[in-house]
């Protein structure tokens, strides 16, 4: 999945974060406030130089001279405390602003439907939940928001020129206006160079990501050298994105200094001719070095912040990007309950659904599952099972059609209602970080009593009092210090202790041995008394007690009756049996 940069310009982007910093409106009110006392000392100190020059050093006025280095003893006091305080107040709205991005953009993307995670790598995704928000982070923590400090000086700056010199002060204003537009030049290019590299750092994540993962058929298939050749070539183009984004930071830091050293040049020549002209003191002239000093190091410390700016603003806009992403996948406003007395009847009208336009992998499905019945369905890997069971989840919406549990459109329901409604074990169940109690009830308020109960009805706290601290052990990453038939015992423990009225297993006893799996069919004939049932299977073998068996194939249903009555008619169910 491409992300392409968008047409926003930054002041859409910056309109992003006004809404989170309305959160906060009081801090940042009083952060704002700070600038003007800081501007104004900003520009007095000059001219209290110049009254130090041209007043008691040169009338030799000692007292005089004390009282006015004190006074700008008092404004470098003012200064540092007015800039500490302002600066720890926007970095303070910063970061909660980005913790509060952060903790939505969380949000947002676990919200997201199972379509999207079909489409986004996960190792670019999780760049734009880590990498892109300290991106933006970053803005906050080095201070480039300064800007709004910056150019109050530069204004109160330009103000106190006018007032005193005007003819210098417009010789420094007009360096300005180049500055300013080889500032915006370049960093229009560093922009589009650092959403590029943002980009194939994305692509470098998602690569790393994959191979760890597949480490085993990396090795097993001797991939090595394939990969590390393709993941050498995104690298390179990473390499070349940042070079140019160095380059161009660099250009502004070396272009501000030439014209920095200009303005400089041009005030002494100008002010040193009104000098010998006895039309300007030399304490002004020296004020204006500091003005000149004053106008530019501001404008080398937005150069600067521009380039951290111009990063989180790419990062801003590829959260943007995610965070527009549509939910596809969401309550209803006036959510439906399912009835009381209902006892999980599943029906199928006229449902089509497709992963891509046009691409079906279910046709016009008609069929219904009457309450407590145990239902199998048999079809080759592409038939559309585990899509049926995706359907009835509501992890995906049928392209076409309607599905029904006792009479309700599950479209009606809440999410959370359908899938305590509906437990699904899949073949491959996955288990987080934690203890096995935790990996049971997955943060619902389930008792460790009522835990212990479903894990003694399914046959599984056998396994669990021989682990070292029995239902507290603590599980890694993807349960890896478990084996795949004790994984999917927890998976069976999870569906137990919900109670739910629909149950699918989708191939869910494939990686348990012989023993385990006789243990858990008897558990399972308990769990499923007065239960409806769907059971996924790629052999009949593994159905032998369904009461009915529905045949997909390409999508589409092709037989369905018992057993005894698709075997007697022929047709496709013998052939599959062979």
């Amino acid at each position: 999945m491409e992300i392409r940069p968008s047409a926003s310009n930054d002041w859409q982007l910056f309109q992003q974060l006004v809404p989170y910093g309305r959160r906060y409106l009081r801090d940042f009110r009083l952060s704002l406030g700070l600038l003007v006392p800081i501007a104004l000392v900003e520009a007095i100190q000059p001219v209290i130089v110049q009254q130090a020059i041209d007043g008691p050093i040169q009338s030799g006025d000692q007292v005089w001279f004390y009282q006015i280095c004190l006074v700008f003893f008092l404004s470098v006091v003012v200064r540092l405390v007015f800039t500490g305080v302002q600066g720890y107040l926007v970095q303070k709205v910063g970061q909660r602003i980005t913790a509060d991005i952060r903790q939505d953009l969380f949000h947002h993307v676990t919200s997201l439907s199972t379509s999207f995670f079909d489409r986004m790598p996960v190792g670019k995704l999780i760049t734009r939940l880590t990498g892109d928000v300290e991106a933006l982070g970053d803005v906050f923590a080095t201070g480039a928001v300064g800007i709004f400090s910056d150019v109050a000086i530069i204004i109160v700056t330009i103000v106190v020129m006018l007032l005193l010199r005007w003819d210098l002060a417009l010789l420094l204003i007009s360096l300005i206006f180049p500055v300013a537009g080889l500032i915006i030049y370049f960093q229009l290019q560093y922009r589009s160079a650092n959403f590029k590299a943002r980009e194939h750092l994305s692509e470098l994540n998602s690569i790393l990501q994959e191979n760890i993962i597949g480490i085993n058929v990396v090795q097993l298939f001797r991939r090595e050298d394939y990969n590390r050749r393709y993941h050498e070539q995104v690298n390179q183009r990473y390499n070349q994105e940042i070079n140019k984004t160095i380059f161009h930071e660099s250009a502004v830091s070396a272009t501000l200094e030439w014209i920095s050293l200009i303005g400089i040049a041009g005030v002494l020549w100008l002010g040193s001719r009104q000098i010998l002209s006895r039309v300007m003191t030399f304490g002004e002239l020296s004020a204006f070095i500091l003005f000149a000093e004053r106008l530019f190091t501001p404008l080398r410390q937005l150069a600067e912040k521009f380039t951290v700016i111009q990063s989180g603003f790419t990062a801003i806009e590829r959260i943007h990007l995610i965070m527009s992403e549509p939910i596809d996948i969401r309550d209803p406003i006036h959510p439906v309950s399912l009835p009381v007395e209902g006892r999980g009847e599943i029906r199928f009208e006229d449902v089509s659904f497709a992963y891509k336009p046009g691409e079906y992998v279910l046709k016009n499905l008609n069929f219904t599952i009457a309450p407590g019945e145990k239902v199998a369905l048999i079809g080759p890997t592409g038939s559309g099972k585990s899509s049926i069971v995706r359907l009835l989840s509501r992890l995906y919406e049928p392209t076409q059609g309607r599905i029904l549990i006792d009479g309700v459109d599950i479209r009606h329901l809440t999410q959370r209602e359908l899938r305590t409604y509906v437990g699904v074990i899949l073949q491959d169940p996955f288990l987080f970080s934690g203890d096995v109690t935790t990996n049971i009830t997955l943060g619902d308020d389930y008792s460790l009593a009522e835990v212990e109960e479903a894990c003694r009805q399914m046959n599984v706290d056998r396994f669990i009092q021989d682990l070292p601290r029995g239902y507290f052990t603590e599980v890694r990453a993807r349960g890896t210090n478990l084996s795949a038939g004790q994984k999917q015992l927890l998976a069976f423990a999870r569906s137990a202790v919900r109670h739910p009225r629909v149950l699918i297993l989708d191939e869910a006893t494939a990686s348990l041995d012989v023993g385990t799996e006789f243990l858990i069919q008897k558990a399972l004939t308990e769990l499923l008394q007065d239960r409806t049932a769907i059971i996924i299977a790629h052999r009949l073998s593994t159905v032998r007690h369904v009461d009915r068996v529905l045949v997909l194939k390409r999508g589409e249903l092709i037989e369905m009756g018992t057993q005894a009555e698709l075997l007697a008619k022929g047709g496709y169910l013998p052939a599959f049996i062979n």
